[in-house]
């Protein structure tokens, strides 16, 4: 019988190890040492250049599959079946990311894509990328940094995602289940691959350009946005850079900046789309239809969207209607007219606040102030994940996880660089320790980031060079009972945060880059 207890306690330490090790692997640091502290500064302005380019990062669809039960979910319990369509004896599937996991996609919708801005002032060149993607781990942005050619001489590479809903999974927790990763590696590297040549093709592209800044600021747009939780604090205000050419003033690219999650088409949809964006950048590059009927045109070129203070969160719920902008339609269902009706809307205000023009500026200086940051790691579905191999997040140090925030200036504007979901009240105002919050503390993310910013034109640039999750003021902080306000259920966000201690390191971070750019 000892002999058995032996022999048993011997299986239960092996396991234990075997265990320890693939959690020390999954969570080793795939870029040991990496760190950046870039300050650039040009003290004389000088005549800019730019270049853009767009490549689709789609997924190429192949085998799709049998909802048995027409849930949108694919579980072989309910009797789905896929149908092998190359023959090789297993499903590959393209998981949709966002909502919920078990969501094969069945077909492509629009494409999604990288897309890039290259600017250089003569002594600086950046590269500003948006990607049609839920979110990019800085571990896989700082990959892009390195396969990006020296000789392209750029000086700092940005990479933000949209947060389309509606795309195929690039972070690793919408996969088929818990278990197994939503990322299909052949198609990561396609995305890396697609990404850096859109950076190369725009660097290659670069030539004397004007840059034409623009918002609108009216408040027209938060009748499109829902935030569905309290405080009740909007992020409404479309912020706006037109690109032309120095030469012929023909539009080479515009910059779109808008708060709004891109999940119009909510949890059923099962095909690839990159949401609202897509309509947003079609009908400022070719013009606003109804239907075949031109009712603006568009401005040429190449659109880049991008999302900016998201959490809270600003959504275009279900349970608002968005109108038709022609027929006064409402929509109120996830459908892609509604999705278009809401990008028409975004374009038709980018579109008008652009015809009015702000500033325009030719000779402009180019400045770029961005830092590393170590975040306390405090989630453990985050911590189980990572350890599993679901998220390849990295641990520079136990619990800690990299990340980076940055603030870019451009001649009258500020771009600032969040790696995750902020929230509006963050940068607004509107922070509140209501009760039933999980720390007794006052506000700690005060003021508001925007008091810290004198730039004329302002654009909050939303999960760049990394997805961390929400974040949520920690006077906000809400897991145990009783719940915020004292009502009767929790709250979401906290279970797609690093953790309580989020907001304050980024907002104290974000106010020191903003203050040292200047």
């Amino acid at each position: 019988m000892k002999k058995l207890f032996k022999i048993f306690g011997i299986l239960i330490v092996l396991i234990l190890l075997v265990i320890g090790g693939i959690f020390m692997y999954n969570w080793r640091d795939r870029h040991p040492g990496y760190h950046i502290d870039i300050s650039l500064t040009n003290e004389s302005p000088q005549q800019v250049s730019a270049g853009f380019s767009k490549k689709p990062i789609t997924p190429t669809i192949i085998d799709t599959w049998n909802d048995a039960n027409n849930d949108h979910k694919y579980n072989k319990a309910d009797g789905d079946t896929y149908n092998d369509v190359n023959g090789n004896g297993k499903f590959d599937a393209f998981w949709i990311a966002g909502m919920s996991n078990a969501k094969p996609a069945q077909g492509v919708h629009d494409d999604v894509w990288s897309r890039a801005m290259v600017l250089d002032d003569g002594q600086h060149r950046i590269a500003m990328v948006s990607m049609d993607a839920i979110g990019f781990l800085l571990g896989d942005v700082i990959d892009i940094r390195n396969r990006v050619p020296k000789e392209l001489g750029l000086d700092y590479v940005l990479i933000s995602s949209t947060h389309t809903h509606e795309s195929n999974d690039l972070v690793g927790i919408w996969g088929e289940n818990m278990f197994n990763s939503g990322v299909n590696p052949d198609q990561m590297e396609y995305v890396k691959e697609q990404t850096v040549a859109s950076i190369v093709e725009a660097t290659k592209k670069l030539r004397p350009a004007k840059l034409v800044f623009a918002e609108d600021l009216s408040g027209k747009d938060s009748v499109l946005m829902k935030d569905t939780r309290k405080p009740i604090v909007k992020a409404p205000g479309i912020h706006l850079m037109q690109v032309l050419d120095a030469g012929t003033d023909k539009t080479m690219g515009t910059l779109i900046n808008w708060s709004n999650h891109p999940e119009t088409l909510w949890s059923q949809n099962l095909l690839i789309s990159s949401d609202f964006p897509h309509y947003v950048r079609e009908a400022v590059e070719n013009g606003v239809y109804n239907g075949n009927e031109l009712m603006q045109e568009g401005l040429g070129g190449v659109a880049v969207y991008f999302s900016g203070t998201i959490g809270g969160l600003m959504a275009p719920h279900p349970s608002i209607a968005i109108h038709d902008p022609f027929t006064g339609e409402p929509y109120s269902k996830p459908t892609f007219e509604k999705t278009k009706a809401l990008g028409d809307h975004i374009a038709l205000m980018s579109l008008e606040a652009l015809r009015q023009r702000g500033d325009t500026v030719a000779d402009t200086k180019i400045s770029v102030r961005a830092k590393t940051l170590m975040a306390p790691l405090d989630n453990i579905t985050f911590i189980i994940a990572s350890g599993i191999g679901l998220i390849k997040m990295g641990m520079p140090a136990y619990f800690e996880k990299r990340t980076e925030v940055g603030a870019i200036r451009i001649g009258p504007a500020l771009f600032l660089s969040i790696p995750g979901e902020i929230y509006p009240e963050i940068v607004f105002g509107g922070v509140e320790a209501p009760p039933g919050r999980d720390f007794d503390i006052q506000p700690v993310e005060v003021p508001p980031l925007q008091t810290f910013i004198k730039d004329k034109y302002k654009f909050y640039l939303g999960l760049s060079n990394d997805e961390i999750g929400y974040i949520i003021p920690k006077s906000e902080w809400d897991v145990k009972k009783p719940y915020l306000y004292n009502d009767k259920g929790d709250t979401y966000g906290e279970g797609n945060s690093l953790g309580p201690d989020t907001a304050p390191l980024i907002y104290k971070s974000l106010i020191e880059v903003i203050e040292e750019l200047k």
